[in-house]
């Protein structure tokens, strides 16, 4: 069988995709294990790190609680809680007290109404909608064929896109503050600054990762398109 070129070229550039979201998530792993096994100086752990980040900066208000699973941490503007995985929220190594404080990062963006994190937490109940519209595909592609179904495709990844687009600064922006409330706060020793900054670029990183992975997936959607509509 003699396959196209267009067809050669999708496939692999859904090869290519594959491998930056598992290299992304392989560098993450790793940065992770090799920080959680290294203790911070000062024997704080995750939430007394987030504790002392948030109420130097008045936010006492703000609580610090822990959830299920595995680098499953997260801020959440809605009811104003920073969730901490319970290897962080207990652990006093590296990667905890980074994670910790760029979780923080997230809260401090939101004291300052930090303008791209409340454009993306409006966005975020359409962006899941226009997700979830993808669960459809399949009854769409019944009615209007493989093309109707790739025109689906591509639209929602033209949102998705656009959405982590907004996402990745905030990424950064959540580090940088870390980074500066670390140093302000002096929560690690000078030999262990290194160690830190590469957690949180670690995990800024995997967002990277994901909007490259995305545009391949758009370029590789609207190629088949195009192979379809021939």
């Amino acid at each position: 069988m003699i396959y196209g070129l267009e067809t050669i070229v999708t496939f692999f550039l859904a090869i290519v995709s594959f491998f930056v979201v598992l290299a992304s998530q392989m560098y993450l792993t790793s940065t992770y294990k090799n920080s959680k096994n290294k203790k911070n100086s000062k024997n704080l752990t995750g939430c007394e790190v987030a504790r002392q980040i948030l109420d130097s900066n008045n936010l006492e208000d703000i609580y610090v609680v822990e959830v299920a699973g595995e680098l499953s941490d997260h801020y959440d503007p809605s009811r104003k809680v920073v969730r901490l995985s319970k290897e962080v929220f207990h652990g006093d190594s590296i990667a905890s007290l980074s994670i910790a404080a760029h979780e923080c990062g997230h809260a401090l963006q939101d004291k300052d109404d930090y303008t791209l994190m409340r454009i993306r937490s409006t966005l975020v109940p359409f962006v899941n909608f226009v997700t979830y519209l993808g669960y459809f595909g399949l009854i769409v592609s019944l009615f209007a064929g493989v093309i109707g179904y790739l025109k689906l495709s591509i639209g929602i990844l033209i949102v998705v896109l656009l959405f982590q687009l907004l996402t990745l600064p905030i990424e950064f922006d959540a580090s940088r503050r870390a980074l500066k409330e670390i140093e302000k706060l002096s929560l690690v020793e000078k030999k262990e600054k290194e160690m830190t900054v590469t957690m949180l670029r670690a995990a800024a990183m995997t967002y990277v990762a994901s909007l490259i992975s995305l545009v391949i997936d758009l370029l590789r959607l609207v190629l088949m398109l195009q192979d379809r509509e021939r």
